[in-house]
């Protein structure tokens, strides 16, 4: 299968599904963390690149409601954040897998198909993750954990923050390659 991991810096899903045999390539506009299958630049000139999946990871800076009290200043950023992320949802590529955190995606474009956490798959911490599915079933969870540190939230203030806690967790890739990586 040829997937196409969208807006990832981190490889941390691309590697999941090379390690299931699929060719797998990330696109972002940031070189990768890890070596290995990655195009530097604007996803929307390769969507149409014949990809039979993508998972999507569209910046949530202009679309998390954790932003709230900034969005009326931003206006303009978030109808063109809320335009990209209907140009992934509505690309010809036949399955299709979007995440963001709970956003506005939900009262603008259209409410999520699921909600995970990392706590469902080996990760004993919280982040609630919309996942908008095209062709795709519900993600199923792999390893229900104790524990629900907000790690992510409480993330210090620092240049990498915003990195830090937008990384896809291992556990989280992982289900998504071997449960979307064999249909």
């Amino acid at each position: 299968m040829k997937v196409l991991i969208a807006c990832e810096f981190s490889g941390i899903v691309r590697d999941a599904f090379i390690e299931h045999d699929h060719d797998t390539w990330s696109c972002d506009l940031l070189d990768s963390e890890r070596p290995g299958n990655h195009i530097i630049g604007d996803v929307l000139g390769i969507l149409d690149d014949g990809w039979d999946l993508m998972i999507a990871h569209p910046p949530c800076t202009y679309l998390a409601v954790s932003g709230a009290r900034w969005f009326k200043y931003r206006q303009q950023e978030q109808r063109d954040a809320l335009n990209f992320v209907r140009i992934l949802l509505n690309a010809n590529i036949p399955k299709i897998a979007l995440e963001n955190p709970v956003s506005v995606i939900s009262t603008h474009i259209r409410k999520p198909d699921q909600y995970i956490q990392p706590w469902q798959f080996g990760h004993p911490e919280t982040k609630k993750t919309g996942l908008w599915l095209k062709n795709l079933p519900k993600l199923q969870p792999t390893d229900i954990v104790s524990g629900r540190d907000n790690r992510i939230h409480r993330e210090p203030p620092s240049k990498d923050r915003w990195k830090n806690r937008s990384r896809t967790l291992p556990g989280i890739a992982n289900a998504m390659a071997d449960q979307w990586g064999k249909l």
